[in-house]
């Protein structure tokens, strides 16, 4: 039992580390973190026991949306550091025996990158379709609402297109109007792409995590027109034109020749891949397409929304079950899943999913025993590991993001009261997880000598790095064990997954089976206790981990176990 992966896919045993570096740790006080910060930290994620470090865009950047606007594919910005720096960067962590991987942002660049401001010079400028120029529909006045060339609305509000004054036609941009979205039916545009992909390699990266990679291809009508969207009313109109277009994986299988054909060594790729189904997950990640090694899904982060993110619903257990169990069986055969709770487009999971008051390190551990035990590659995001919790938000003025901000404005000037809508934002705000990583009790929680960009999240006192390495039974020990368990026991990193319990609410139960080991992983994902039932021979079980230490069968609240036995 348990399906044998081929020795390339190294990474079923792997833990990824993303930093979001800008939040991380600053090492020149100028509130902003850095990659002088990352390397001082070098030695702290090693002993963490990770894998893979992902870096969030640390190239030159307005800084429109925080670096995910990109004006330069091959450098540093002086914000974070510089070549040289990167460079020390990657020496240490490789000799600490990790490995890099950069954030890929190819669906669209910044409006400041040379690309774009040639496109945008002329109409006949070669450059010019290297990106989605169209002219106005016909009908209304040109700059008016409903004269931009489809009904597509962007992801950050509004519609999805931006008159450009110099020429009169409009431009695509999915996200915010200063990241134009690349024409990828154009050759050259890839072409470039990979050439700059391969330079990375090059200097020594380990691959690339693609941010919103599966909308790189759009649905293109026979003279090079875009379609109008059909819906749905509230939500991104024109998804279904975008979202894992027709080309997509004939540029991403092109990709992967083009860029890592040849090469030596151990790379990693992870498509960021919206609106995914576990049947479009199962063509991205087969080993024999050659296209990615996997990809982040949204359909459990989606699963205490509303009409839309900013309407909070309490998720459901068993929802969260059938997702989670829907992959595990999708992916069981062909393909990989990559695991997680928390990432920097995401509030923080233990307030989120948890309990961030009274049982704060409890359900911190017991939701990373659960998601770490599942067969997949787990992603920590920074902060995660020693139980950080979302910021208590109190006013607009304390937020960044781009996103809410955006939100704030649309849905005021709509005619809500501010009060409510910051209210809204508090939860799924963006912003959650990027105020600063909480390193020790001193002043700006060690982030910085200088002013944080972002808020420190003021329970730094009791909730930081420092105070959880010296305590024995913290959220950051617990996280080293499960990486230590998925290193060691081979039934985690490739055993079969079959869930248990699926109709109960209160507890989260599955087995992990691989020749003759057989690992069971119960999780209370509750505040009261739970009685798992009669589960034929398995409490005289082998216990490998516990986040509680009861010797009573019935589950405390928020406890999760790991027991093994061999059959």
């Amino acid at each position: 039992m348990g399906r044998a992966l081929p020795a390339a896919n190294w990474f079923a045993s792997a833990v990824v580390y993303q930093i979001y570096p800008r939040s991380f740790a600053d090492s020149d006080g100028d509130g902003i973190g850095d990659l002088g910060g990352i390397i001082g930290k070098v030695d702290y994620l090693a002993d963490l026991g990770v894998d893979v470090l992902w870096l969030s865009p640390v190239y030159p950047s307005p800084q429109d949306d925080n670096g995910y606007d990109i004006s330069d594919y091959q450098d540093i910005d002086p914000l974070f550091g510089s070549l040289e720096i990167f460079d020390e960067l990657l020496e240490k962590v490789h000799g600490r025996g990790m490995k890099l991987v950069m954030d890929l942002v190819v669906n669209h660049t910044s409006d400041e990158h040379p690309w774009f401001v040639e496109s945008r010079s002329s109409t006949d400028n070669p450059r010019r379709d290297w990106y989605w120029w169209r002219p106005a529909r016909p009908g209304p006045p040109v700059g008016r609402p409903g004269a931009e060339p489809t009904n597509w609305t962007s992801f950050f509000s509004g519609p999805a297109w931006q008159l450009d004054e110099v020429t009169g036609d409009y431009y695509l941009h999915l996200f915010s109007r200063r990241q134009p979205d690349l024409n990828w039916e154009n050759p050259r545009v890839r072409e470039a792409v990979y050439e700059m992909m391969r330079w990375w390699l090059d200097r020594g990266v380990d691959g690339f995590r693609m941010d919103v990679i599966n909308m790189i291809s759009k649905t293109v009508g026979p003279h090079g027109g875009l379609p109008d969207g059909a819906g749905p009313p509230g939500g991104v109109i024109g998804a279904e034109h975008f979202l894992n277009g027709p080309r997509v994986h004939e540029y991403l299988h092109e990709m992967r020749t083009a860029v890592f054909q040849g090469r030596e060594g151990r790379f990693l790729t992870v498509g960021e891949t919206p609106g995914v189904t576990v049947d479009d997950a199962r063509l991205y990640t087969d080993p024999a397409r050659a296209e990615v090694d996997m990809v982040f899904q949204f359909e459990h982060v989606d699963l205490d929304h509303g009409a839309s993110k900013w309407e909070h619903r309490p998720m459901k257990l068993t929802d969260l079950k059938a997702s989670f169990g829907r992959w595990q069986a999708g992916l069981a055969d062909v393909g990989w899943n990559s695991l997680y709770w928390n990432n920097h487009d995401q509030p923080r999971a233990v307030s989120r999913f948890g309990d961030d008051g009274l049982y704060r390190v409890r359900s911190a551990k017991a939701l990373a025993t659960v998601l770490h035990l599942h067969r997949g590659t787990p992603y920590v995001y920074q902060g995660e590991e020693f139980g950080m919790t979302n910021f208590p938000f109190s006013r607009i003025e304390d937020f960044r993001d781009i996103e809410s901000l955006n939100h704030y404005r649309e849905a005021v000037a709509a005619g809500r009261e501010p009060a409510e809508v910051v209210a809204a934002l508090r939860g799924p705000s963006r912003d959650n997880a990027r105020t600063p990583v909480q390193w020790d009790d001193s002043a700006n929680a060690g982030f910085t000598t200088g002013t944080p960009w972002l808020p420190v999240n003021p329970n730094y006192l009791e909730i930081n790095a420092a105070a959880a390495l010296a305590d024995p039974d913290s959220v950051l020990h617990h996280y080293r064990k499960l990486i230590d368990l998925r290193h060691t026991e081979p039934a985690v990193a490739t055993g079969d997954f079959t869930m248990l319990l699926a109709t109960d609410e209160q507890i989260y139960a599955f087995t992990r089976t691989l020749g003759s080991t057989e690992i069971l992983v119960l999780g209370n994902l509750s505040g009261d206790p739970a009685d798992p039932g009669d589960l034929p021979d398995w409490q005289g079980a082998q216990l490998l981990l516990s986040n509680v230490g009861s010797r009573s069968w019935i589950l405390q609240p928020w406890e999760a176990r790991v027991l093994r036995r061999m059959l």
